[in-house]
């Protein structure tokens, strides 16, 4: 008797077994189980994420004293800055989620976020080493001792800052999200390692922040200020480095319809208005033809 030739299907089939349903890799061919995602590619991340908390922390956590410090302004002028940034870092998750979900993707998000991180963290270096005014500037009343600083000074510190919380606002919504789309919940063991990603990426945000607590505020306190914010700028470069060396190892969800948001939830209120103009007649006829009604309990609405 002949062997059995293989045919198409036949081969296709371990290939098929191999892909993960809804991802694709950096080229847009269907993502290989074998050779993407796991943590090959969530390490990556995590120390991405390690990075981009260290970072903001540094600026954050130790903000007050520099405003009330070199910049010279009242505790409660600096109070109400520091407020300020740290609302409007809370809210811009809220444009960060938007642009990857509508338009760029989590990873070109994530990078050009990375990008804007590393603006803003070296021009806040920039304006650290820009020399202060001299003391003869500085005016004596009532024995309290108040130095302003230049205005290009100020204003560059503060456009530095805001960029940071840009930054900030890109990769907060995405980070995590893009870790978690590395395993693949339908398969039983890749979704004990998404579990166990989420302890590991929790625990590399707080080492960050901690990390942050301890080493960077001491320098920026005890040391000089342009190291202080110098370190977060090269510490966010090469985690950038670092995420963009996974890239061919990523998986790239393709799930969802692409619609914009504000597009989805207007369709939501279309609908609504057309519903609200439909006779309860016409609604039990299209239940019926959909099965979802038997048809003796329709008789009642005609």
């Amino acid at each position: 008797m002949m062997a059995a030739v293989p045919t198409l299907s036949d081969a296709a089939t371990p290939l098929l077994e191999d892909r993960v349903d809804g991802s694709v890799d950096c080229k847009g061919r269907p993502a290989n189980r074998r050779t993407s995602g796991r943590w090959r590619s969530a390490s990556f991340i995590i120390a991405v994420e390690m990075a981009e908390r260290f970072a903001y922390y540094g600026i954050g956590s130790n903000l007050i004293t520099y405003l009330t410090g070199p910049l010279g302004q009242s505790t409660a002028t600096a109070a109400e800055n520091v407020n300020a940034w740290s609302g409007t870092a809370s809210l811009l998750p809220l444009l960060g989620a938007f642009v990857a979900d509508s338009f760029l993707g989590r990873y070109r998000t994530i990078v050009v976020a990375s990008l804007t991180y590393i603006l803003g963290l070296g021009l806040l270096t920039l304006s650290a080493v820009l020399p202060l005014p001299d003391t003869s500037d500085c005016q004596n009343t009532d024995k309290i001792t108040s130095c302003s600083p230049y205005q290009f000074q100020v204003i560059l510190f503060f456009f530095s800052l805001y960029l940071v919380a840009l930054g900030q606002g890109g990769h907060k919504p995405c980070v995590q999200a893009f870790g978690a789309d590395q395993f693949d919940g339908q398969d039983p063991e890749e979704c004990k390692l998404k579990s166990s990603f989420f302890n590991w990426w929790y625990f590399g945000m707080c080492g960050g922040t901690l990390v942050t607590l301890l080493i960077l505020n001491y320098i920026q306190d005890n040391l000089n200020w342009v190291l202080g914010f110098g370190l977060p700028c090269l510490l966010m470069a090469i985690a950038l480095f670092i995420f963009l060396l996974g890239t061919k190892t990523y998986r790239f969800s393709i799930k969802g319809d692409g619609k914009n948001p504000f597009v989805r939830i207007g369709n939501v209120f279309v609908v609504a208005v057309r519903n609200g103009r439909t006779t309860p007649s016409a609604i039990a006829l299209e239940e019926e033809a959909r099965g979802t009604l038997p048809h003796q309990n329709s008789e009642q609405y005609k």
